[in-house]
């Protein structure tokens, strides 16, 4: 009985699919007086499904700070970070 519980617990933890990251790059801005920033950001699987799903995630971290989404440019998994660290530079994984 032992090993029939193992081997299915085996089974059930070999069929749970491994998460892959998902980061998106953005722009953004600040009023008063105006600013602009170009990010990355790390998200949650639930928010990598669309543009749309992503948007109101990134909105409303970066929205605690004062800045306002103006446009997700991407969405990507971690083979796009290196490209993008230097452009994002104190934005990258900021949020």
């Amino acid at each position: 009985m032992k090993h029939i519980l193992l081997s299915l617990g085996l089974v059930a933890a070999l069929a749970v699919p491994a998460q892959a990251e998902c980061y998106a790059d953005y722009k953004a801005k600040r009023d008063n007086p105006l600013k602009l920033h170009y990010g990355v950001i790390e998200l949650p699987d639930t928010a990598c499904g669309s543009r749309q799903a992503a948007a109101s995630q990134i909105a409303q971290r970066i929205g605690r700070d004062g800045w306002t989404l103006l446009n997700v440019l991407g969405l990507f998994d971690s083979n796009g970070l290196d490209q993008r660290k230097e452009s994002a530079g104190a934005y990258f994984l900021r949020y």
